[in-house]
């Protein structure tokens, strides 16, 4: 790109001017100074704010003209600048991928016919019975559903297991460990092996790391566990009375029947829409094959690391596991990153062509969102956004992406099919 010298000239003297306005030399008033003294003090910043002026204009009017619609920040390369002197440089910029878009209405999706049934009702309230349980001793053989105090350790090929696993200690040795017995609690089938021992009672207890074990070191390895158990303990739930509903802020337990109800039911429209929505986008990126911008699949890459790392530093675990298994994470952000990318430019362009368009309600409907899945309150969100438009241009993404999914869910051919048991 090239800006004849006339303009240049004129964005040199305009930015000398400014400069003469403000600049405070000895023995002169502000603004005062005369302009030779000004450059001479002042002559590589005003070369620095023109250079910037100039070429910041001249590259929005050159997007603007040759309808560019870039997705980063140019790389500019200086090839001529001096006063006196034509502007000559080059901008290279990563720009949207074009794509036709494939029939994206009345896609095909399925569902299970799902209703919720006295039974789903009945063991959420057990769930919520089992917050409020006690844990009484008994003297008698352990049960699948009671707690098991024990102490353990665990050993492999004869060796301790953080020989193997150095961040394992956890998993290696253990006294005053409580242990629910459930199936697939703690370490598979190492429950089970302790139905029917009572306190006092020890036992050598024989498992095999599950493939997706969370210590990558350990997993597909055996392990055999000598255990003692110390205390036997049955669990109590509490009664389902008026006094029970009261913790859950309702009044009696026909208001908290129904409140539970409702709930589960959300939960299962919940489920059911978000079902219809990874049916339609699945078949829209299998029809769709583009190449994606490397800046912009890098900074989506880096924001779900970031995310990764904080949820499970979030869940307790601990640094060095975490550091362990960094190749991991990164694959996995990785190839997620890719895929978000290339759904957000379809889906955009989708925004585009029905003129989508984000409205109040959807911002506000946006930020309950995220407070909800963030657990933050809604005031905090829209006093960040009020000072940050950096975030609030990102709010406004976000719910057009929303906006625009739901459209399309909207818009699928649902079928429903038989439940599965």
């Amino acid at each position: 790109m090239e800006l004849d010298v006339k303009s240049v000239d004129e964005a040199f003297e305009t930015v000398t001017r400014n400069f003469q306005k403000e600049a405070a030399l000895p023995g002169f008033r502000p603004g005062k100074a005369p302009k030779d003294m000004v450059l001479k003090k002042y002559g590589a910043e005003i070369r620095d704010e023109a250079r910037r002026t100039l070429i910041g204009n001249h590259y929005r009017e050159a997007l603007k003209q040759n309808n560019i619609d870039p997705v980063s920040q140019p790389d500019i390369e200086e090839i001529q600048f001096e006063k006196g002197q034509n502007l000559i440089f080059s901008a290279t910029v990563e720009t949207r991928p074009e794509f036709e878009l494939p029939q994206y209405k009345g896609l095909p999706a399925k569902l299970e016919a799902k209703q919720v049934t006295d039974a789903d009702v009945n063991n959420a309230i057990d769930l919520l019975r089992g917050r409020h349980a006690t844990y009484q001793a008994v003297d008698r053989e352990l049960r699948l559903g009671d707690v098991a105090v024990i102490q353990y350790s665990g050993r492999s090929e004869g060796q301790p297991l953080t020989q193997f696993a150095p961040t394992a200690k956890g998993l290696t040795e253990q006294t005053g460990f409580w242990l629910e017995l459930k199936p697939g609690e703690f370490i598979p089938g190492f429950c089970e092996q302790l139905v029917g021992a009572r306190a006092g009672d020890k036992r050598v207890v024989q498992v095999e790391f599950p493939a997706d074990f969370v210590s990558k070191d350990l997993q597909g390895r055996k392990a055999e566990y000598d255990v003692q158990v110390t205390e036997a303990k049955e669990k109590v739930l509490p009664e389902v009375n008026d006094e029970f509903a009261g913790k859950y802020g309702a009044a009696n337990v026909e208001k908290m029947t129904i409140a539970v109800r409702e709930s589960l039911e959300n939960e299962l429209k919940f489920s059911k829409s978000r079902s219809v929505r990874q049916q339609v986008v699945q078949q829209l990126l299998q029809t769709l094959n583009f190449d994606i911008p490397e800046s912009v699949l890098a900074q989506e890459t880096r924001n779900l690391v970031y995310d990764l790392v904080h949820q499970n530093t979030k869940r307790g675990v601990s640094k060095e596991l975490i550091e362990t298994q960094k190749d991991e994470i990164f694959a996995a952000a990785s190839a997620n990153a890719r895929e978000r990318v290339r759904l957000a430019f379809v889906v955009q362009r989708i925004a585009e062509n029905e003129k989508i368009q984000v409205e109040q309600e959807d911002i506000v409907r946006q930020v309950r969102m995220v407070a909800a899945m963030n657990s933050i309150p809604e005031a905090e969100i829209l006093k960040d956004l009020n000072r940050n438009q950096n975030g609030l241009n990102d709010m406004i993404r976000q719910a057009l992406h929303e906006k625009t999914l739901r459209f399309l869910e909207q818009n699928a051919v649902v079928t429903e099919t038989p439940p599965s048991a």
